[in-house]
């Protein structure tokens, strides 16, 4: 099926109609996490710092955006040793690089509750064109009155393309790190209550 692309409304009095709302990622009901081939299986890790804002805009979503800030230094893959090691220069950088960015330019709608999500990724200091696509899940308010926006994506990355080049060949001639990162994104955004 292919993606509807949906424009900018051109009626000035449409856009006045328009109320874009602010949302801020809920770190406790949040989740960055990837997986990246390690030798034969896959391992399996996640990031445990990082926010972002949401500006949302119900009638018109085409005219929403996101940015999602993450804290390199908050890599977590269940192994001191080799969060250390994932930290270092080999692959993060972190003292030189201590954040990882994404920050949106455009979207499209792929279906009734789906959209693709065009946008810059930042990693280690360089900066590639992405499109995620992405799961909208609803909006509904916690007990406490809060309204909240639920969204799901997964998307691949390629490691090299960030200069993310630490290997090592073992002895069947293979490498120890796979290139490709699957990234899968859980996020529960709150809306400000200012508004």
């Amino acid at each position: 099926m292919t993606p509807t692309t949906l424009t900018a409304p051109s009626d000035p009095r449409t856009l006045a109609l328009s109320h874009p709302r602010t949302y801020s990622l809920d770190l406790a009901h949040s989740e960055v996490a990837f997986q990246v081939r390690h030798l034969l299986t896959r391992l399996r890790g996640r990031f445990t710092d990082f926010d972002g804002t949401i500006e949302f805009d119900e009638a018109h979503p085409e005219l929403s955006s996101i940015t999602v800030t993450i804290r390199a230094a908050s890599i977590d893959t269940a192994q001191p040793d080799r969060d250390k090691h994932l930290r270092s220069d080999d692959f993060f950088g972190v003292d030189q690089f201590p954040e990882l960015r994404f920050v949106s330019t455009g979207m499209t709608r792929s279906g009734p509750d789906s959209f693709d999500v065009a946008g810059t990724m930042t990693i280690r200091g360089v900066s590639k064109p992405v499109v995620v696509p992405v799961t909208a899940l609803g909006k509904a308010r916690d007990p406490w009155g809060t309204e909240k926006l639920g969204f799901e994506a997964e998307f691949k990355l390629n490691r090299k393309d960030y200069g993310l080049n630490w290997n090592a060949v073992v002895e069947t001639g293979g490498f120890v790190v796979g290139d490709e990162i699957k990234v899968s994104l859980s996020f529960q955004a709150a809306a400000d209550k200012q508004q």
